[in-house]
């Protein structure tokens, strides 16, 4: 009998604050999934360089090792602030050094959103991921009232509304990777 492969999702906080609400969403999400799936969090975000095409992507240590990652993920779990009705600058600047690269090309997407007000980020993540031909899961990307409960990615994850939800985003998540991946096959 073949051993399956664990999923691997690679997941992005758009913020760079120690005690982020969107980072402790995350590793809330890490602690619920099921053992077949492996969330790996991206730490490198406030290294990526400011995006500047005419700059050599080879000799960008970071810029590699972030395509890489999310090349070898089988989806792509994000989770953002909003700041000024949009995005964090990072979170703009490392979609944009993969804009022309195809790394989210037909790559499933999930969403998570830890404040019901941040409406204008996730709409302007959403277009962005949209014209990158981004797969986004609709069933996976979930809007949690998080913002100002003080609670931490252990609180959220013993919550019991709160890791309801995560858990059943990330079985969708998981699901709609699987069928992919067999559509490929």
């Amino acid at each position: 009998m073949a051993v399956s492969k664990p999923i691997k999702i690679f997941a992005i906080s758009g913020s760079l604050r120690a005690t982020s609400l969107n980072t402790a969403l995350l590793r809330a999400a890490m602690q619920l999934v099921a053992p077949d799936i492996e969330i790996t969090l991206y730490g490198g975000l406030g290294a990526l360089p400011h995006f500047n095409p005419d700059l050599e992507v080879e000799v960008l240590s970071a810029v590699t090792e972030y395509r890489t990652l999310l090349q070898n993920s089988d989806g792509i779990l994000i989770s953002s602030p909003e700041y000024a009705h949009g995005i964090p600058g990072v979170m703009k600047n490392a979609l944009d050094w993969v804009v022309g690269s195809g790394e989210f090309v037909k790559k499933p997407v999930a969403i998570l959103n830890g404040s019901p007000r941040a409406t204008y980020a996730q709409a302007s993540l959403v277009e962005i991921l949209t014209t990158m031909d981004a797969h986004i899961v609709e069933e996976a990307s979930i809007t949690l009232p998080l913002l100002g409960s003080g609670l931490d990615q252990v609180s959220i994850a013993a919550h019991c509304e709160f890791a309801g939800a995560l858990q059943s985003a990330m079985a969708a998540f998981a699901d709609e990777i699987q069928k992919l991946k067999a559509a490929i096959l």
